[in-house]
């Protein structure tokens, strides 16, 4: 594999909360203890959900905390024609249709195959043509049989599988309403900036052989997966800025800092009271490199 090249994709739907963090420091930390490139992605794609000045925000916020992208980072909303470029070389393929079912006419259609106990995959409504309805999304058509099964290794949560057909059906690349969705969108953005290594929350794990397959669908190379556990709020629930996440301190970074490392389940030698955060930060590498650095496996 090339040079390692890592990324953080934070949404800027407002400040950086702890759950991101937990996200920012394992990727920023295997990238510094593999001694690689780390990059910041702003995914913006979702308009109506981007608060102004939130990316800006959440740069300002990175660097407190001790980790600034090693490149100007990028911004999805700016990228339109990459993703268009890659929907057109799909299609060319005869791997793409477009689907004309609303929301509600696909929940209804896997309300009734649930009580058949069949699958709640996309049922393939539009597969074979509109039937009159009005082009609304763009799917891309996954394999039947063994051909949908995607197998990966995840360096955390190990050996997974998922059944394209069966679990997902044919997923959408470009939505309703003209945006981008986030699958295309990833796998493009990450092909592009040479990706090497993903490491990301466990929230996302479901969405990793989608990815896979349509990287191989446009010939794109697949990164290294990592999925860490996700923080969860006092209910259960992923820790988030609709589930009332407050912003983090960046006055005071290295309590959050401990906080995020531990929940990660690093111990970090040297640690103490009145350590500088980029000490602490650079003793959180050599734990990580520990356990998941060059020759761990």
């Amino acid at each position: 594999m090339s040079a390692y090249r890592g990324r953080f994709a934070p949404s800027p739907t407002g400040p950086l909360h702890f759950g991101s963090l937990v996200g920012a420091l394992a990727s920023w930390l295997d990238a510094r203890a593999h001694r690689g490139a780390w990059l910041v992605r702003i995914e913006d794609l979702d308009g109506p959900r981007t608060v102004p000045g939130a990316a800006d925000d959440i740069l300002r916020t990175l660097a407190h905390f001790g980790m600034a992208p090693d490149e100007p980072p990028v911004w999805q909303s700016r990228r339109d024609a990459h993703y268009a470029a890659a929907l057109a070389q799909l299609t060319a393929g005869g791997l793409v249709y477009p689907c004309g079912c609303t929301r509600k006419e696909i929940a209804d259609s896997l309300r009734a195959a649930h009580e058949r106990h069949t699958t709640l995959a996309y049922p393939g409504t539009c597969r074979d043509g509109l039937h009159g309805k009005r082009a609304r999304t763009w799917r891309l058509r996954v394999p039947d049989g063994n051909a949908a099964i995607v197998t990966f290794d995840d360096r955390w949560q190990r050996t997974q599988t998922q059944n394209l057909a069966t679990d997902v059906g044919d997923f959408v690349l470009k939505r309703a309403d003209g945006q981008w969705a986030y699958q295309l969108a990833v796998v493009v953005d990450d092909a592009d900036a040479g990706i090497t290594h993903v490491v990301r929350g466990a929230d996302l794990l479901d969405s990793t052989a989608r990815q896979i397959y349509l990287q191989r669908c446009l010939g794109a190379p697949t990164p290294a997966y990592l999925h860490v556990p996700v923080v969860v709020d006092t209910h259960g629930e992923k820790l988030s800025k609709q589930t009332g996440a407050t912003a983090l301190e960046r006055d005071d970074p290295l309590p959050a800092l401990r906080a995020a490392a531990a929940h990660l389940g690093l111990a970090v030698e040297g640690d103490a009271p009145g350590i500088a955060r980029d000490a602490f930060l650079l003793a959180a590498t050599a734990a990580w490199a520990r356990r998941f650095g060059p020759g761990t496996g």
